[in-house]
């Protein structure tokens, strides 16, 4: 654990001359701190775990953790190209032995055009492969998985699909080179005992409390090492820092978004409220001001106002 350097205020040193140390109920609290993972600076920290790496992509292949011979990290960042820099999304991904990649995600909340953003990325990372001159048959498979702490179907209580290109009348599979696969851990009640791998996953990722990481740890030993490796995360006053303020950038995001909505509810513009949470997505996705005025049909000017809102 790393070593926590504490040094007394000057107004502590005076209301407490014999103590110098924090108070028991604040050593409780470093103590008992635990990240949850579904904060992506967590997750994207397990998964620099060679073994957590190698235990979860098994689950995702549907394959005994021995058969993945191999997991590479690949350099990755967050997705700022087409999205704001505070909220760009921070990916892992990876490449197994036999060239299959596989991005991962964890989102907390949906916003504006998620599917279409989910299957942007799913087709940049499958042709982003191949150079120029290359042929065709050297694309591997690519498979972008989404784990998500919020409900994206609310029709039925599945909590895991997988997705493929298909014949819309036979149902027969076109080609299985691109999988999007999705995660819903709201939709994991307790009730839910498969012993699927995956399931077992989502229910560590899913975590809040010690006790939860530690029922989870004694599945597999890929569990165990995950809660490890939670543990020195949560201990890392460095990362600490860094997961804290990626969780107050989210923080600060969805209560602009809410902010927008109510002020245009005080207001009784439903339709304004619509267009401000419209341009405020299109904004995200990286369009101009004069591009998302023409898609919201409204002036550049309208749109100003509601980023300089949003920005503030």
């Amino acid at each position: 654990m790393a070593t926590m350097i504490y040094t007394p205020n000057e107004t502590q040193t005076e209301n407490n001359p014999a103590g110098s140390l924090p108070g028991m109920h604040e050593v409780q609290q470093q103590e008992d701190f635990i990240m949850h993972p579904t904060n992506d600076v967590c997750f994207a920290g397990l998964m620099e775990n060679p073994t957590v790496r190698k235990g979860f992509c098994a689950a995702v292949m549907r394959v005994k953790p021995e058969e993945v011979e191999e997991t590479e990290l690949l350099p990755t960042h967050l997705h700022r190209e087409y999205a704001d820099d505070k909220l760009g999304i921070l990916d892992v991904r990876v490449r197994l032995k036999n060239g299959t990649q596989i991005n991962m995600e964890m989102q907390v909340k949906k916003y504006p055009f998620w599917d279409e953003r989910a299957l942007f990325y799913l087709s940049k990372m499958f042709t982003e492969q191949l150079r120029e001159g290359e042929a065709y048959g050297r694309l591997k498979k690519s498979i972008q998985v989404s784990i998500l702490d919020f409900i994206l179907f609310p029709d039925d209580a599945r909590y895991y699909r997988t997705m493929h290109f298909r014949d819309d009348e036979t149902g027969k599979l076109y080609n299985d080179k691109m999988e999007l696969q999705i995660l819903e851990l709201k939709k994991l009640s307790g009730e839910i005992q498969t012993g699927e791998d995956i399931v077992n996953w989502m229910r560590f990722f899913n975590g809040k409390k010690r006790k939860e990481f530690e029922d989870m740890a004694r599945v597999d030993e890929y569990l165990d090492e995950a809660y490890e490796a939670l543990k020195r995360l949560s201990a890392d006053d460095e990362k600490r820092l860094e997961y804290e303020a990626r969780a107050k950038v989210l923080r600060d995001h969805i209560n602009v978004l809410e902010g927008i909505k109510e002020e245009g509810m005080e207001e009784g513009r439903k339709e304004g409220i619509q267009m401000a949470v419209q341009a405020v997505g299109l904004h995200v996705q990286g369009l101009t001001d004069e591009e998302i005025a023409r898609q919201c049909n409204t002036s550049g000017e309208d749109v100003r106002g509601i980023l300089a809102l949003y920005n503030k």
